[in-house]
């Protein structure tokens, strides 16, 4: 059972054309690219592309904001590296993702429990838990 939202903070608006073949435009203007197919000889990004670079921001963002509730130093130099894949799943398509979080110095133990949390809390986590396979991996 989905929940709503209990107070709306910000939406996105983007305008597509043409599909994976197209291009995109957000009302703002900040994002305006070309897309093309994945493993194409175009010149755009793809959807899997774009889905890797949010999920992997929003999760950026909610190791931060979990830090910051438990009082935790994170790293400068903290990243996350995201793999998106695309494939068939039976008559249809679906996608897995798996992302490497890298908090270099930090202590294995705290770092994992930190990586737990913000999984708990990221939008990102939220949205696929339950839908597609999604693999943590402390790097």
């Amino acid at each position: 059972m989905t929940q709503p939202l209990d107070k709306v903070l910000y939406t996105a608006h983007a305008h597509t054309t043409g599909g994976r073949e197209g291009a995109s435009r957000t009302n703002d203007g900040k994002l305006d690219i070309q897309l093309s197919p994945p493993g194409g000889s175009g010149a755009g990004t793809n959807p899997e592309q774009l889905f890797a670079a949010g999920y992997s921001a929003c999760f950026i963002g909610a190791l931060k904001a979990v830090a910051a509730r438990q009082k935790i130093n994170l790293p400068q130099d903290l990243s996350v590296d995201a793999e998106v894949d695309l494939g068939p799943v039976g008559q249809a398509f679906g996608i897995a993702v798996r992302m490497h979080i890298h908090l270099p110095g930090m202590d294995k133990t705290q770092a994992q429990q930190l990586v737990d949390t913000a999984h708990q809390v990221c939008p990102y986590s939220n949205a696929t838990r339950g839908n597609i396979p999604v693999t943590l991996t402390l790097a």
